[in-house]
């Protein structure tokens, strides 16, 4: 989305990117991280915009769950973000400009049973997101979340295909009021929007993007 908007793109990740390349990493490694950021800042020039967009979905019985498992969860949904932060924040904050972007989900905000902990990196993340951006709103950047709902993707789709009950996506499209679930293309919209001068004075705020699903209630 990024790139068809005209912008040049890094990813740290095992893909390679439209109009960008790809750096290998480990973001849970500090080490990791600030070499990918300084190769992508030599690559492309400083940069202007980070999307914090690696998550792990694991749950775990809160007795059962080990303490290795939990710092695994964590150092992946929560750690990471702050480790890219901090890396990509020296050149923001000497440009006097940047766009900070959290991928979060509406369990930071409510939440059901089975989703432990991931619900509690979640809300961590978002409790990041503020936090941050009161630090280095001074400086000229912004720090905002968004927190998507059920979003058909590609995680999404094989869980709902191997379901045992075929009614199983129309229950998860009912729990919209829009009757449906987003597209990863809708999520992307946002943040777009969050990164580009449009929002610019835009920060410190968790955007829902879950077609009202967090509006309802039960």
């Amino acid at each position: 989305m990024a790139a068809r908007e005209g912008a040049r793109v890094g990813v740290v990740d095992v893909l390679a990117a439209e109009r960008g390349f790809a750096v290998q990493a480990d973001i849970t490694s500090g080490e990791q991280v600030r070499s990918a950021v300084a190769e992508i800042a030599h690559e492309l020039g400083t940069i202007s915009v980070l999307v914090n967009n690696a998550g792990r979905n694991a749950y775990y019985d809160p007795v059962e769950m080990t303490e290795a498992e939990w710092d695994e969860v964590f150092a992946i949904d929560l750690k990471a973000a702050w480790m890219m932060s901090q890396a990509v924040l020296p050149g923001m904050k000497a440009a006097g400009r940047g766009a900070i972007v959290n991928v979060a989900s509406i369990h930071a905000r409510l939440t059901t049973r089975g989703m432990f902990p991931y619900a509690a990196a979640k809300s961590g993340l978002v409790g990041l997101t503020r936090s941050l951006a009161l630090e280095v709103g001074p400086h000229g950047v912004r720090v905002n979340a968004v927190s998507p709902g059920w979003t058909a993707t590609r995680l999404v789709e094989d869980y709902l295909d191997r379901h045992p009950d075929p009614g199983e996506r129309a229950r998860v499209e009912g729990l919209h009021p829009m009757g449906r679930m987003g597209s990863p293309h809708q999520v992307a919209e946002v943040i777009c929007f969050l990164a580009s001068d449009a929002a610019g004075f835009v920060t410190g705020a968790e955007w829902a993007v879950d077609g009202g699903m967090s509006a309802r209630f039960p």
